[in-house]
Protein backbone atom coordinates (compact mmCIF):
# COMPACT_ATOMS: atom_id res chain seq x y z
CA UNK A 1 0.00 0.00 0.00
CA UNK A 2 1.99 2.92 -1.53
CA UNK A 3 0.55 6.54 -0.29
CA UNK A 4 -0.01 8.96 -2.73
CA UNK A 5 0.80 12.17 -0.86
CA UNK A 6 0.03 14.58 -4.28
CA UNK A 7 -3.54 13.58 -4.10
CA UNK A 8 -3.70 13.39 -0.32
CA UNK A 9 -2.14 17.55 -0.36
CA UNK A 10 -5.04 18.30 -2.82
CA UNK A 11 -7.71 16.84 -0.77
CA UNK A 12 -6.27 19.30 1.69
CA UNK A 13 -6.70 22.53 -0.11
CA UNK A 14 -9.83 21.14 -1.16
CA UNK A 15 -11.12 20.93 2.34
CA UNK A 16 -9.65 24.15 3.49
CA UNK A 17 -11.33 25.97 0.26
CA UNK A 18 -15.08 24.56 1.23
CA UNK A 19 -14.59 25.17 4.81
CA UNK A 20 -13.74 29.10 3.68
CA UNK A 21 -16.41 29.04 1.56
CA UNK A 22 -19.16 28.04 3.81
CA UNK A 23 -19.94 25.17 1.63
CA UNK A 24 -19.71 22.42 4.32
CA UNK A 25 -21.73 21.54 7.42
CA UNK A 26 -20.80 22.37 10.99
CA UNK A 27 -19.72 18.82 11.43
CA UNK A 28 -18.15 18.13 8.28
CA UNK A 29 -16.11 21.41 9.09
CA UNK A 30 -15.18 19.60 12.53
CA UNK A 31 -14.18 15.89 10.52
CA UNK A 32 -12.12 18.21 8.10
CA UNK A 33 -10.46 19.79 11.25
CA UNK A 34 -9.86 17.03 13.03
CA UNK A 35 -8.12 15.12 9.91
CA UNK A 36 -6.34 18.47 9.31
CA UNK A 37 -5.59 18.17 12.92
CA UNK A 38 -4.29 14.12 12.88
CA UNK A 39 -2.04 15.18 10.00
CA UNK A 40 -0.02 18.03 11.43
CA UNK A 41 0.09 16.84 14.96
CA UNK A 42 3.19 14.34 14.25
CA UNK A 43 5.33 17.04 12.36
CA UNK A 44 3.67 20.40 13.06
CA UNK A 45 2.38 20.62 16.21
CA UNK A 46 1.46 24.61 16.50
CA UNK A 47 -0.51 24.35 13.51
CA UNK A 48 -2.34 20.96 15.02
CA UNK A 49 -2.92 23.16 17.89
CA UNK A 50 -4.71 25.54 15.69
CA UNK A 51 -6.89 23.03 14.20
CA UNK A 52 -7.97 21.61 18.01
CA UNK A 53 -9.46 25.40 18.68
CA UNK A 54 -11.29 25.40 15.71
CA UNK A 55 -12.51 21.97 16.42
CA UNK A 56 -13.45 23.22 19.84
CA UNK A 57 -15.72 26.74 18.56
CA UNK A 58 -17.34 24.25 16.15
CA UNK A 59 -18.61 21.87 19.10
CA UNK A 60 -19.38 24.99 21.53
CA UNK A 61 -21.36 26.97 18.77
CA UNK A 62 -23.05 23.44 18.03
CA UNK A 63 -23.67 22.66 22.02
CA UNK A 64 -22.42 19.32 20.98
CA UNK A 65 -20.75 17.51 24.00
CA UNK A 66 -19.82 14.69 22.16
CA UNK A 67 -17.62 17.00 19.57
CA UNK A 68 -16.49 18.56 22.36
CA UNK A 69 -15.06 15.60 23.85
CA UNK A 70 -13.36 14.57 20.78
CA UNK A 71 -11.42 17.99 20.54
CA UNK A 72 -10.72 17.60 24.49
CA UNK A 73 -9.20 14.29 23.53
CA UNK A 74 -7.38 15.64 20.99
CA UNK A 75 -5.61 18.05 23.19
CA UNK A 76 -4.85 15.73 25.30
CA UNK A 77 -3.16 13.54 22.18
CA UNK A 78 -1.20 16.21 21.34
CA UNK A 79 0.50 17.33 24.56
CA UNK A 80 1.22 13.68 24.62
CA UNK A 81 3.30 14.13 21.27
CA UNK A 82 5.13 17.44 23.05
CA UNK A 83 5.97 15.11 25.80
CA UNK A 84 3.82 17.02 28.36
CA UNK A 85 2.38 13.56 30.17
CA UNK A 86 1.21 15.53 33.43
CA UNK A 87 -1.07 18.41 31.53
CA UNK A 88 -1.99 15.44 28.69
CA UNK A 89 -3.46 13.50 31.42
CA UNK A 90 -5.67 16.14 32.59
CA UNK A 91 -7.06 17.01 29.52
CA UNK A 92 -7.97 13.25 28.72
CA UNK A 93 -9.87 12.82 32.23
CA UNK A 94 -11.67 15.63 31.13
CA UNK A 95 -12.76 13.95 28.27
CA UNK A 96 -13.35 11.22 30.21
CA UNK A 97 -15.89 13.33 32.35
CA UNK A 98 -17.64 14.64 28.89
CA UNK A 99 -18.11 11.37 27.47
CA UNK A 100 -19.26 9.29 30.27
CA UNK A 101 -22.02 12.33 30.81
CA UNK A 102 -23.31 11.72 27.48
CA UNK A 103 -22.93 7.62 27.60
CA UNK A 104 -20.38 8.06 24.12
CA UNK A 105 -19.11 4.81 25.08
CA UNK A 106 -16.37 4.41 22.20
CA UNK A 107 -15.38 7.71 22.67
CA UNK A 108 -14.79 7.00 26.37
CA UNK A 109 -12.51 3.75 25.10
CA UNK A 110 -10.44 5.93 23.14
CA UNK A 111 -9.70 8.20 26.16
CA UNK A 112 -9.31 5.62 28.52
CA UNK A 113 -6.68 3.85 26.13
CA UNK A 114 -4.77 7.58 25.87
CA UNK A 115 -4.96 7.82 29.34
CA UNK A 116 -3.18 4.17 30.02
CA UNK A 117 -0.38 5.29 27.14
CA UNK A 118 0.32 8.43 28.99
CA UNK A 119 0.25 6.61 32.40
CA UNK A 120 2.65 4.28 30.93
CA UNK A 121 5.18 7.15 29.41
CA UNK A 122 5.09 8.24 33.28
CA UNK A 123 5.92 5.14 34.33
CA UNK A 124 3.00 4.09 36.27
CA UNK A 125 2.64 0.92 34.54
CA UNK A 126 -0.33 -0.88 37.20
CA UNK A 127 -2.64 2.57 36.23
CA UNK A 128 -1.60 2.43 32.73
CA UNK A 129 -2.64 -1.03 32.68
CA UNK A 130 -5.78 -0.82 34.39
CA UNK A 131 -7.06 2.03 31.83
CA UNK A 132 -5.73 -0.03 29.04
CA UNK A 133 -7.99 -2.73 30.77
CA UNK A 134 -11.01 -0.96 30.62
CA UNK A 135 -10.62 0.62 27.13
CA UNK A 136 -10.67 -3.01 26.01
CA UNK A 137 -13.91 -4.08 27.70
CA UNK A 138 -15.35 -1.51 25.75
CA UNK A 139 -13.90 -2.18 22.17
CA UNK A 140 -14.24 -5.83 22.50
CA UNK A 141 -17.75 -5.79 22.82
CA UNK A 142 -18.56 -2.68 20.43
CA UNK A 143 -15.50 -2.82 18.02
CA UNK A 144 -14.88 -6.97 17.35
CA UNK A 145 -11.97 -7.41 14.62
CA UNK A 146 -11.56 -3.80 14.63
CA UNK A 147 -8.35 -1.59 14.19
CA UNK A 148 -8.54 0.22 17.52
CA UNK A 149 -9.34 -3.04 19.05
CA UNK A 150 -5.70 -4.57 17.57
CA UNK A 151 -4.23 -1.09 19.11
CA UNK A 152 -5.56 -1.86 22.25
CA UNK A 153 -4.03 -5.63 22.03
CA UNK A 154 -0.36 -3.94 21.03
CA UNK A 155 -0.93 -1.28 24.26
CA UNK A 156 -1.57 -3.96 26.70
CA UNK A 157 1.33 -5.84 24.86
CA UNK A 158 3.99 -3.61 25.14
CA UNK A 159 2.75 -3.60 28.72
CA UNK A 160 3.13 -6.48 29.76
CA UNK A 161 6.52 -6.21 28.40
CA UNK A 162 7.72 -3.95 30.45
CA UNK A 163 6.14 -5.72 33.29
CA UNK A 164 8.64 -8.69 32.08
CA UNK A 165 5.37 -11.23 31.52
CA UNK A 166 6.95 -11.98 28.00
CA UNK A 167 4.53 -14.84 27.79
CA UNK A 168 1.62 -13.16 28.23
CA UNK A 169 2.74 -9.74 26.06
CA UNK A 170 3.28 -12.67 23.15
CA UNK A 171 -0.72 -13.39 23.50
CA UNK A 172 -1.95 -9.80 23.13
CA UNK A 173 0.60 -9.18 20.09
CA UNK A 174 -0.89 -12.40 17.98
CA UNK A 175 -4.42 -11.05 18.83
CA UNK A 176 -3.55 -7.84 17.26
CA UNK A 177 -1.84 -9.41 14.60
CA UNK A 178 -4.29 -11.39 13.69
CA UNK A 179 -6.84 -8.04 13.20
CA UNK A 180 -4.50 -6.72 11.23
CA UNK A 181 -3.77 -9.73 9.11
CA UNK A 182 -7.68 -9.45 8.19
CA UNK A 183 -7.62 -5.86 8.11
CA UNK A 184 -4.92 -5.72 5.69
CA UNK A 185 -3.48 -2.49 8.03
CA UNK A 186 0.00 -3.52 6.41
CA UNK A 187 2.09 -0.66 8.16
CA UNK A 188 0.67 -1.76 11.49
CA UNK A 189 1.32 -4.95 11.14
CA UNK A 190 4.84 -4.52 10.75
CA UNK A 191 4.56 -2.97 13.92
CA UNK A 192 3.68 -5.68 15.56
CA UNK A 193 5.81 -8.25 13.90
CA UNK A 194 8.95 -5.83 15.36
CA UNK A 195 7.11 -5.86 18.75
CA UNK A 196 6.57 -9.90 18.60
CA UNK A 197 10.52 -9.43 17.83
CA UNK A 198 11.54 -7.33 20.51
CA UNK A 199 9.54 -9.60 22.79
CA UNK A 200 11.67 -12.67 21.54
CA UNK A 201 14.59 -10.98 22.21
CA UNK A 202 13.99 -10.56 25.69
CA UNK A 203 13.21 -14.07 26.10
CA UNK A 204 16.85 -14.54 24.56
CA UNK A 205 14.99 -16.00 21.52
CA UNK A 206 17.43 -14.67 19.57
CA UNK A 207 16.54 -16.98 16.19
CA UNK A 208 12.82 -15.98 16.49
CA UNK A 209 13.45 -12.39 16.76
CA UNK A 210 15.85 -12.54 13.45
CA UNK A 211 13.12 -14.10 12.10
CA UNK A 212 10.28 -11.85 12.90
CA UNK A 213 12.35 -9.00 12.35
CA UNK A 214 13.07 -10.30 9.12
CA UNK A 215 9.08 -10.72 8.01
CA UNK A 216 8.81 -6.98 9.47
CA UNK A 217 11.38 -5.86 7.19
CA UNK A 218 10.13 -7.49 4.25
CA UNK A 219 6.34 -6.09 4.53
CA UNK A 220 7.89 -2.87 4.82
CA UNK A 221 10.13 -3.11 1.87
CA UNK A 222 6.65 -3.90 -0.08
CA UNK A 223 4.80 -0.49 1.50
CA UNK A 224 8.48 1.56 1.04
CA UNK A 225 8.32 2.21 4.79
CA UNK A 226 11.67 3.34 4.90
CA UNK A 227 11.86 4.73 8.68
CA UNK A 228 10.56 0.83 9.56
CA UNK A 229 13.37 -0.70 7.79
CA UNK A 230 16.17 1.88 9.39
CA UNK A 231 14.71 0.83 12.71
CA UNK A 232 14.31 -2.83 12.08
CA UNK A 233 17.92 -3.08 10.21
CA UNK A 234 19.43 -1.59 13.70
CA UNK A 235 17.94 -4.03 15.84
CA UNK A 236 19.10 -6.61 13.65
CA UNK A 237 22.52 -5.16 13.38
CA UNK A 238 22.74 -5.82 17.60
CA UNK A 239 21.49 -9.60 17.22
CA UNK A 240 23.55 -10.72 14.46
CA UNK A 241 26.60 -8.95 16.63
CA UNK A 242 25.59 -11.13 19.87
CA UNK A 243 25.73 -14.39 17.34
CA UNK A 244 29.08 -12.78 16.91
CA UNK A 245 28.57 -12.69 12.77
CA UNK A 246 29.98 -8.92 12.68
CA UNK A 247 30.63 -8.68 9.18
CA UNK A 248 26.64 -9.38 8.70
CA UNK A 249 26.03 -6.71 11.80
CA UNK A 250 28.12 -4.34 10.22
CA UNK A 251 26.02 -4.68 6.93
CA UNK A 252 22.54 -3.95 9.02
CA UNK A 253 24.19 -0.96 10.18
CA UNK A 254 25.23 0.65 7.22
CA UNK A 255 21.77 -0.44 6.08
CA UNK A 256 20.56 1.46 9.41
CA UNK A 257 22.34 4.37 8.53
CA UNK A 258 21.48 4.86 5.06
CA UNK A 259 17.26 4.16 5.72
CA UNK A 260 17.73 6.51 8.71
CA UNK A 261 19.29 9.10 6.52
CA UNK A 262 16.61 8.88 3.75
CA UNK A 263 13.61 8.95 5.91
CA UNK A 264 15.47 11.90 8.40
CA UNK A 265 15.59 9.47 11.63
CA UNK A 266 18.16 11.11 12.91
CA UNK A 267 18.50 9.52 16.35
CA UNK A 268 18.12 5.86 14.67
CA UNK A 269 21.48 7.19 12.42
CA UNK A 270 23.13 7.77 15.89
CA UNK A 271 22.31 4.39 17.21
CA UNK A 272 23.70 3.10 14.15
CA UNK A 273 27.18 4.63 14.09
CA UNK A 274 27.37 4.11 17.37
CA UNK A 275 27.19 0.07 17.00
CA UNK A 276 28.94 -0.17 14.01
CA UNK A 277 31.88 2.11 16.05
CA UNK A 278 31.74 -0.68 18.48
CA UNK A 279 32.18 -3.46 16.20
CA UNK A 280 34.93 -1.90 13.97
CA UNK A 281 36.40 -0.93 17.54
CA UNK A 282 36.45 -4.78 18.46
CA UNK A 283 38.19 -5.77 14.99
CA UNK A 284 40.50 -3.08 16.37
CA UNK A 285 39.70 -0.71 13.73
CA UNK A 286 40.03 2.32 15.74
CA UNK A 287 40.16 5.07 13.52
CA UNK A 288 37.03 3.66 11.59
CA UNK A 289 35.40 3.39 14.98
CA UNK A 290 36.40 7.00 15.75
CA UNK A 291 35.16 8.57 12.56
CA UNK A 292 31.74 6.28 13.30
CA UNK A 293 31.55 7.89 16.71
CA UNK A 294 32.12 11.23 15.69
CA UNK A 295 28.99 11.44 13.68
CA UNK A 296 26.88 10.06 16.77
CA UNK A 297 28.39 13.25 18.44
CA UNK A 298 27.50 15.73 15.96
CA UNK A 299 24.25 14.60 15.18
CA UNK A 300 23.59 14.55 19.41
CA UNK A 301 24.77 17.41 20.28
CA UNK A 302 22.54 19.35 17.07
CA UNK A 303 19.61 17.82 18.72
CA UNK A 304 19.79 18.44 21.66
CA UNK A 305 18.84 14.40 22.53
CA UNK A 306 21.54 13.49 25.13
CA UNK A 307 20.45 9.74 25.18
CA UNK A 308 23.72 8.25 23.73
CA UNK A 309 25.89 11.14 25.07
CA UNK A 310 27.55 8.72 27.74
CA UNK A 311 28.38 5.96 25.70
CA UNK A 312 29.89 7.94 22.90
CA UNK A 313 32.20 9.70 25.08
CA UNK A 314 33.30 5.90 26.52
CA UNK A 315 33.55 4.50 23.54
CA UNK A 316 35.55 7.26 22.12
CA UNK A 317 37.85 6.95 25.12
CA UNK A 318 38.73 3.59 24.40
CA UNK A 319 38.95 3.73 21.09
CA UNK A 320 41.98 6.49 21.52
CA UNK A 321 43.43 4.49 24.17
CA UNK A 322 43.43 1.73 21.50
CA UNK A 323 45.38 4.26 19.02
CA UNK A 324 47.87 5.14 22.25
CA UNK A 325 46.59 9.25 22.23
CA UNK A 326 46.00 8.83 26.58
CA UNK A 327 45.70 12.53 27.06
CA UNK A 328 42.58 12.35 24.50
CA UNK A 329 41.28 9.35 25.79
CA UNK A 330 41.14 10.22 29.55
CA UNK A 331 39.36 13.94 28.31
CA UNK A 332 36.12 11.74 27.10
CA UNK A 333 36.44 9.49 29.67
CA UNK A 334 35.93 12.55 32.15
CA UNK A 335 33.23 13.56 29.93
CA UNK A 336 31.96 10.21 29.70
CA UNK A 337 31.65 10.21 33.86
CA UNK A 338 29.83 13.37 34.14
CA UNK A 339 27.02 13.04 32.04
CA UNK A 340 27.00 9.55 33.70
CA UNK A 341 26.67 10.50 36.91
CA UNK A 342 23.99 13.39 35.49
CA UNK A 343 22.09 10.53 33.70
CA UNK A 344 21.90 8.33 36.44
CA UNK A 345 20.88 10.56 38.97
CA UNK A 346 18.15 11.64 37.04
CA UNK A 347 17.01 8.23 36.41
CA UNK A 348 17.19 7.56 40.22
CA UNK A 349 15.46 10.45 41.09
CA UNK A 350 12.66 9.49 38.50
CA UNK A 351 12.26 6.30 40.09
CA UNK A 352 11.88 7.45 43.75
CA UNK A 353 9.51 10.05 41.84
CA UNK A 354 7.13 7.43 40.33
CA UNK A 355 6.07 6.32 44.06
CA UNK A 356 5.64 9.96 44.81
CA UNK A 357 3.57 10.62 41.60
CA UNK A 358 1.57 7.46 41.99
CA UNK A 359 0.60 8.60 45.93
CA UNK A 360 -0.58 12.24 45.00
CA UNK A 361 -2.79 10.58 42.33
CA UNK A 362 -4.69 8.67 44.76
CA UNK A 363 -4.44 11.65 47.22
CA UNK A 364 -6.50 13.51 44.55
CA UNK A 365 -8.61 10.89 43.41
CA UNK A 366 -9.16 10.65 47.23
CA UNK A 367 -10.02 14.27 48.06
CA UNK A 368 -11.98 14.27 44.84
CA UNK A 369 -14.52 11.48 46.45
CA UNK A 370 -14.56 13.08 49.67
CA UNK A 371 -15.78 16.14 47.97
CA UNK A 372 -18.26 14.67 45.43
CA UNK A 373 -20.07 13.06 49.31
CA UNK A 374 -20.27 16.32 50.29
CA UNK A 375 -21.76 17.52 47.86
CA UNK A 376 -24.36 14.46 47.77
CA UNK A 377 -24.84 14.66 51.68
CA UNK A 378 -25.75 19.00 51.09
CA UNK A 379 -28.13 17.98 48.27
CA UNK A 380 -29.84 15.35 50.59
CA UNK A 381 -30.02 18.20 53.09
CA UNK A 382 -31.34 20.62 51.13
CA UNK A 383 -34.04 18.16 49.79
CA UNK A 384 -34.80 17.26 53.38
CA UNK A 385 -34.58 20.95 54.16
CA UNK A 386 -37.66 21.53 51.07
CA UNK A 387 -39.76 18.43 52.49
CA UNK A 388 -39.68 19.64 55.92
CA UNK A 389 -41.53 23.04 55.25
CA UNK A 390 -44.10 21.27 53.58
CA UNK A 391 -44.84 18.46 56.10
CA UNK A 392 -46.42 17.84 59.59
CA UNK A 393 -44.23 17.66 62.55
CA UNK A 394 -44.59 14.17 62.15
CA UNK A 395 -43.11 14.28 58.56
CA UNK A 396 -40.16 16.72 59.66
CA UNK A 397 -39.23 14.43 61.91
CA UNK A 398 -38.59 11.35 60.02
CA UNK A 399 -36.61 13.94 57.33
CA UNK A 400 -34.70 14.74 60.22
CA UNK A 401 -34.21 11.10 60.93
CA UNK A 402 -33.16 10.49 57.46
CA UNK A 403 -31.19 13.06 57.09
CA UNK A 404 -29.37 12.26 60.67
CA UNK A 405 -28.65 8.63 59.25
CA UNK A 406 -27.12 10.06 56.08
CA UNK A 407 -24.92 11.79 58.02
CA UNK A 408 -23.90 9.24 59.90
CA UNK A 409 -23.27 6.94 57.19
CA UNK A 410 -21.61 10.18 55.67
CA UNK A 411 -19.38 9.85 58.72
CA UNK A 412 -18.22 6.65 58.33
CA UNK A 413 -17.45 6.72 55.11
CA UNK A 414 -14.83 9.43 55.66
CA UNK A 415 -13.40 7.51 58.57
CA UNK A 416 -12.96 4.58 56.35
CA UNK A 417 -11.44 6.74 53.67
CA UNK A 418 -9.34 8.19 56.30
CA UNK A 419 -8.18 4.91 57.80
CA UNK A 420 -7.60 3.89 54.00
CA UNK A 421 -5.28 6.59 53.01
CA UNK A 422 -3.11 6.58 56.24
CA UNK A 423 -2.57 2.52 55.54
CA UNK A 424 -1.46 3.69 51.70
CA UNK A 425 0.90 5.95 53.57
CA UNK A 426 2.13 3.58 55.69
CA UNK A 427 3.07 1.42 52.16
CA UNK A 428 4.18 4.41 50.64
CA UNK A 429 6.75 5.27 53.20
CA UNK A 430 8.19 1.32 53.30
CA UNK A 431 8.70 1.33 49.65
CA UNK A 432 10.22 4.49 49.44
CA UNK A 433 12.65 3.07 52.33
CA UNK A 434 13.41 -0.02 50.34
CA UNK A 435 14.34 1.93 47.33
CA UNK A 436 16.62 4.68 49.50
CA UNK A 437 18.68 1.19 50.41
CA UNK A 438 18.92 0.08 47.09
CA UNK A 439 19.91 3.63 45.73
CA UNK A 440 22.78 3.57 48.44
CA UNK A 441 23.95 0.66 47.19
CA UNK A 442 24.40 1.71 43.57
CA UNK A 443 25.66 5.06 44.51
CA UNK A 444 28.60 3.35 45.95
CA UNK A 445 29.50 2.36 42.45
CA UNK A 446 29.59 5.81 41.18
CA UNK A 447 32.29 6.53 44.40
CA UNK A 448 34.17 4.20 43.28
CA UNK A 449 34.12 5.89 39.69
CA UNK A 450 35.00 9.39 40.54
CA UNK A 451 37.99 7.66 43.05
CA UNK A 452 39.05 6.15 39.48
CA UNK A 453 39.49 9.55 37.71
CA UNK A 454 41.04 11.16 40.92
CA UNK A 455 43.52 8.28 40.47
CA UNK A 456 44.25 8.88 36.70
CA UNK A 457 44.95 12.90 37.12
CA UNK A 458 47.36 11.99 39.77
CA UNK A 459 48.85 9.60 37.43
CA UNK A 460 48.80 12.67 35.13
CA UNK A 461 50.44 15.18 38.18
CA UNK A 462 53.29 12.18 38.38
CA UNK A 463 54.46 12.44 34.77
CA UNK A 464 54.56 16.21 34.85
CA UNK A 465 56.51 16.50 37.18
CA UNK A 466 58.60 13.85 36.84
CA UNK A 467 59.44 13.48 33.05
CA UNK A 468 61.18 10.00 33.73
CA UNK A 469 58.53 8.30 34.82
CA UNK A 470 56.82 9.42 31.23
CA UNK A 471 56.50 5.63 30.00
CA UNK A 472 55.52 4.01 32.48
CA UNK A 473 52.94 6.23 34.18
CA UNK A 474 51.15 6.28 30.58
CA UNK A 475 51.68 2.29 30.63
CA UNK A 476 49.94 2.61 33.76
CA UNK A 477 46.88 4.94 32.58
CA UNK A 478 46.32 2.51 29.84
CA UNK A 479 45.85 -0.05 31.72
CA UNK A 480 43.25 1.84 34.01
CA UNK A 481 41.40 2.82 31.10
CA UNK A 482 41.06 -1.16 30.10
CA UNK A 483 40.17 -2.47 32.79
CA UNK A 484 38.23 -0.13 34.84
CA UNK A 485 35.82 -2.82 36.60
CA UNK A 486 34.52 -1.87 40.37
CA UNK A 487 37.31 -3.23 43.04
CA UNK A 488 36.65 -6.81 44.72
CA UNK A 489 36.12 -4.14 48.21
CA UNK A 490 33.06 -1.98 46.52
CA UNK A 491 31.82 -5.28 44.83
CA UNK A 492 31.95 -6.83 48.57
CA UNK A 493 30.03 -3.54 50.13
CA UNK A 494 27.61 -3.96 47.26
CA UNK A 495 26.77 -7.24 48.24
CA UNK A 496 26.56 -6.80 51.82
CA UNK A 497 23.67 -4.05 51.15
CA UNK A 498 22.04 -5.87 48.66
CA UNK A 499 21.58 -8.81 50.71
CA UNK A 500 20.03 -6.70 53.25
CA UNK A 501 17.41 -6.19 50.80
CA UNK A 502 17.53 -9.66 48.87
CA UNK A 503 17.95 -11.73 52.05
CA UNK A 504 21.39 -13.78 50.95
CA UNK A 505 20.72 -13.93 47.27
CA UNK A 506 24.21 -14.20 46.31
CA UNK A 507 24.35 -17.20 49.07
CA UNK A 508 21.59 -19.12 47.65
CA UNK A 509 23.12 -18.75 44.19
CA UNK A 510 26.53 -20.27 45.16
CA UNK A 511 24.86 -23.15 47.07
CA UNK A 512 22.73 -23.85 44.44
CA UNK A 513 24.66 -22.83 41.53
CA UNK A 514 28.90 -23.89 42.89
CA UNK A 515 30.95 -23.07 39.76
CA UNK A 516 29.18 -19.79 39.21
CA UNK A 517 31.12 -16.89 39.18
CA UNK A 518 31.28 -13.23 40.86
CA UNK A 519 30.76 -11.32 37.53
CA UNK A 520 27.66 -13.67 36.67
CA UNK A 521 26.82 -13.16 40.66
CA UNK A 522 26.54 -9.63 39.97
CA UNK A 523 24.81 -9.43 36.82
CA UNK A 524 21.97 -11.96 38.47
CA UNK A 525 21.61 -9.28 40.98
CA UNK A 526 20.99 -6.43 39.39
CA UNK A 527 18.72 -8.32 37.18
CA UNK A 528 16.96 -9.23 40.65
CA UNK A 529 16.57 -5.47 41.16
CA UNK A 530 15.03 -5.33 38.22
CA UNK A 531 17.23 -2.94 36.27
CA UNK A 532 16.81 -3.22 32.01
CA UNK A 533 19.78 -4.34 29.92
CA UNK A 534 20.43 -0.39 28.78
CA UNK A 535 20.85 0.64 33.05
CA UNK A 536 23.05 -2.39 33.47
CA UNK A 537 25.41 -1.61 30.79
CA UNK A 538 25.31 1.76 31.80
CA UNK A 539 25.87 0.43 35.65
CA UNK A 540 29.04 -1.73 34.27
CA UNK A 541 30.31 0.77 31.93
CA UNK A 542 29.86 -1.80 28.99
CA UNK A 543 27.62 -1.66 25.88
CA UNK A 544 24.23 -3.25 26.33
CA UNK A 545 25.12 -6.25 23.64
CA UNK A 546 27.57 -7.44 26.43
CA UNK A 547 24.92 -7.72 28.62
CA UNK A 548 22.42 -9.34 26.74
CA UNK A 549 25.30 -11.84 25.86
CA UNK A 550 26.08 -12.18 29.74
CA UNK A 551 22.32 -12.70 29.94
CA UNK A 552 22.50 -15.48 27.24
CA UNK A 553 25.18 -17.24 29.14
CA UNK A 554 24.10 -17.19 32.21
CA UNK A 555 20.56 -18.95 31.37
CA UNK A 556 22.63 -21.13 29.96
CA UNK A 557 24.86 -21.66 32.94
CA UNK A 558 21.31 -22.23 35.34
CA UNK A 559 20.55 -24.86 32.40
CA UNK A 560 16.82 -22.74 32.21
CA UNK A 561 14.79 -24.03 29.15
CA UNK A 562 13.38 -21.42 25.95
CA UNK A 563 10.42 -20.99 28.26
CA UNK A 564 11.91 -19.95 31.33
CA UNK A 565 12.67 -16.31 31.60
CA UNK A 566 15.76 -15.54 33.72
CA UNK A 567 14.01 -12.63 35.61
CA UNK A 568 11.59 -14.38 36.94
CA UNK A 569 13.90 -17.45 37.62
CA UNK A 570 15.76 -15.14 39.86
CA UNK A 571 12.89 -13.07 41.83
CA UNK A 572 11.85 -16.74 43.02
CA UNK A 573 15.04 -17.71 45.04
Amino acid sequence: MKYNYTLFFFCLLYIQNAIAQNKVSLIEKFEAYEELYMENRGRNQEIAAIYIDSMRLIAKKKNDFSLLGKAIRAEGALLAYKQDYRVSKDSTKKSIIIFKSINDSLGLSGSYNDLGVTFRKLGLLDSAMVYNMMSLKIREKLTPNSDVLAQNYASIGTLHGMMDNDLKAEQYFFKAEAIYLKTKEYSRLGDIWNKIAVNNERRDSINDAIRYYKKADSLFNSIDHTRGRALIANNLGILYGIKNDTAVANDYYKTAIELAKESKRINIIAKANINLGHNLYLQKDYNAAIKHYMEALVITEQTGKYDNLSSIYRNMSAALAGLGKYKEALEYKEKHFVVYDSVYSQESRTKINELEIQYQTEKKESAIALQQEEIKTLNEKSRADNLKKGLYAGGMVSALALFALSFFGFRQRMKKNRLAREKQEAIYQKEIEHKQKELTSQTLHLVQKNTFIQELKENLENIKNSPEKFKMEFRRIAMLLKKENASDKDWEVFKTYFADVHNDFDQKLKTIYPDISEKEIRLAAFLRMNLTTKEIAVTLNVLPDSIRKSKFRLKKKLGLDKDTELGTFLDSL
